[in-house]
């Protein structure tokens, strides 16, 4: 099983249905363009939002077992895939890569 790097390469933002549908709350993200996380095979990144990696989970685990050509190889590294988080109002998205490094846990 192998690493997945995980970056964040885009937060779009809805204003308009922000004001529409969302109730106020403080504190709605923490990614940040350019951040970068390590998945340790099938293990969630430490600070990674537990919403995203429910969206990018199993992109993940896929990627950590050697698997390529996700979508019927859209991507240009078929080790590779640009997932999105499930947030309607601020959608995140990351490319994820598999690694050549090991990771410290086996399936």
């Amino acid at each position: 099983m192998k690493k997945v790097k995980i970056t964040v390469m885009r937060i779009s933002r809805y204003d308009d249905l922000i004001a529409e549908y969302e109730n106020p709350i403080p504190h709605p993200c923490d990614m940040r363009e350019g951040m970068v996380f390590i998945a340790d095979g099938w293990r969630k990144p430490d600070d990674f939002c537990e919403s995203a990696w429910t969206s990018i989970s199993s992109f993940v685990m896929t990627l950590a077992c050697g698997g390529s050509g996700i979508y019927d190889g859209w991507m240009k590294n078929p080790r590779s895939a640009m997932i999105s988080c499930n947030d309607g109002f601020r959608p995140v998205s990351f490319l994820l890569e598999a690694l050549d490094e090991e990771a410290s846990v086996q399936e």
